[in-house]
């Protein structure tokens, strides 16, 4: 009897140490990750909480979010109560809380410095014990929204076309431009147009693209790194401009000329293995990777200079005859049968066979290579979100980076891309997107819609 007790004793004793050993172990255990992705650094009048936490199985005890500022808490979000804000689970381990914290969900907050404190903790040795863990950011509470106003005048433009706008938005630093229905057309210091006025003074082209109603609403606007908004409306009269239809027959030759050729130079793109694959792969070009190649050209527009590079109107090819319009609505015909349609967003211009392409202004080379349905091609920044293309060249003689000026030969026109003989496809863009480009050759329109406006600014044309 008495070895019974002392083999139970000894294996008390055993236990609790393991136990005690067990959980000094669980103790160094590390808690939740946390990350607070947004704000940043500020919080305005409607500012999100967006924030991850991070626990294996995505086990949680405690959660919750506090904002602190001036010796007041103010609850924020709490995992008892879930329902307080946008949660989800975004994978096995990790939490995704989304939450309003701004002036309109806490209404006691008032500029100036205030933190936010995220406090959570995850189980271990079956729920016995919590490991927490807690972060805290710093922020700056910004309340007053900023401000716009137009400074310039007599803003018309056509579908399809663009317009000049000269602006105020205060704070100096902010981001501001022109909203035309939703698409965004970043403004730029004015400086950059040759306009001596104070920082807070922007110039920015806009366009009503082919596809946008006449009526669309254009307002100038101004946001904060808080969140903050202002805008104010532009008085745009817009006016219409009729845009063509056609019908264009392709062909099996057309198909074996232009497919294989682009589907190689596309990396994602499969070659086709026999006739029957000619036209699907064709519709594939057309549609998808037009719509790739779009976007390309948006996205090299985000790096366009803030400084006007050209000083008078664009330049066309000379003696070249029209092949297709912009905005021409197209119906593509294969066999008697309509198999697609699509928007031809610039103009086809046609001379001879490989005749020097030149620079319609001065720029500088942003794109110089292959562009899907463009097939060799050239895009060129002319600053201030304005750029032209140049496609289905035959050669190129310039190369991405290079400083262009007005009438310097880019390359050679040809059929490369999606031609079908040799001519030119040239678009111009206002911020990646295409407007009709007879108004850029247009002397008169340039003076008018664009240098008018900086000089009465009290600028002077660079």
């Amino acid at each position: 009897m008495r070895g019974l007790i002392k083999f139970l004793l000894i294996f008390l004793i055993l236990a609790a140490v393991a136990g005690g050993a067990a959980w000094v172990w669980a103790g160094r255990s590390e808690g939740p990750a946390i990350q607070i992705r947004q704000p940043e650094r500020f919080v305005g009048q409607a500012t999100q909480l967006d924030m991850l936490v991070d626990s294996p199985g995505g086990k949680f005890s405690r959660l919750d979010v506090t904002v602190e500022q001036g010796g007041n808490t103010y609850p924020v979000f709490n995992l008892a109560q879930p329902s307080q804000g946008g949660v989800r689970q975004e994978s096995a381990d990790r939490l995704f809380v989304m939450r309003p914290i701004g002036k309109r969900d806490i209404p006691q907050l008032k500029s100036g410095p205030a933190r936010i404190v995220v406090r959570a903790a995850r189980p271990v040795m079956f729920g016995l014990r919590n490991i927490e863990s807690s972060m805290t950011k710093d922020v700056q509470v910004q309340l007053e929204p900023p401000r716009v106003s137009v400074l310039s005048t007599l803003h018309y433009v056509n579908h399809g076309g663009a317009e000049f706008v000269v602006y105020r938005a205060t704070p100096a630093n902010i981001e501001s431009g022109i909203r035309v229905g939703d698409r965004t057309y970043p403004g730029f210091p004015a400086s950059g147009a040759g306009i001596t006025a104070d920082d807070s003074t922007k110039v920015a082209f806009f366009a009503l693209l082919h596809d946008q109603d006449l009526n669309t609403p254009v307002t100038v606007y101004a946001k904060d790194e808080a969140g903050n908004q202002a805008s104010a409306a532009l008085d745009v009269q817009a006016f219409p401009k009729p845009f063509g239809r056609s019908r264009i027959p392709i062909d099996d030759r057309f198909l074996q000329h232009v497919v294989p050729q682009i589907a190689a130079a596309t990396t994602d793109m499969e070659l086709p293995t026999g006739p029957q694959d000619l036209l699907p792969s064709f519709l594939k070009i057309n549609g998808e990777l037009r719509r790739r190649n779009s976007q390309t050209a948006e996205d090299l527009a985000k790096k366009t200079a803030p400084q006007m590079l050209w000083k008078d109107a664009f330049q066309a090819l000379g003696n070249a005859s029209v092949e297709a319009k912009f905005a021409d609505n197209r119906t593509y015909v294969y066999q008697g049968k309509d198999v697609d349609q699509q928007v031809h967003l610039g103009f086809d211009l046609a001379v001879t066979q490989h005749i020097p392409v030149l620079a319609a202004n001065r720029a500088v080379v942003m794109h110089a290579g292959d562009l899907g349905i463009f097939g060799n091609c050239v895009i060129l920044d002319h600053g201030l979100g304005v750029q032209s293309l140049y496609g289905h060249l035959s050669s190129i003689d310039v190369k991405a980076g290079d400083t262009v000026e007005k009438g310097q030969t880019l390359g050679r026109s040809g059929t490369t891309g999606l031609a079908a003989g040799d001519h030119l496809h040239f678009t111009m863009m206002v911020n990646g997107h295409p407007v009709n480009p007879v108004e850029w050759w247009d002397t008169k329109w340039m003076q008018d819609r664009v240098f008018r406006k900086i000089t009465e600014a009290g600028g002077q044309v660079p």
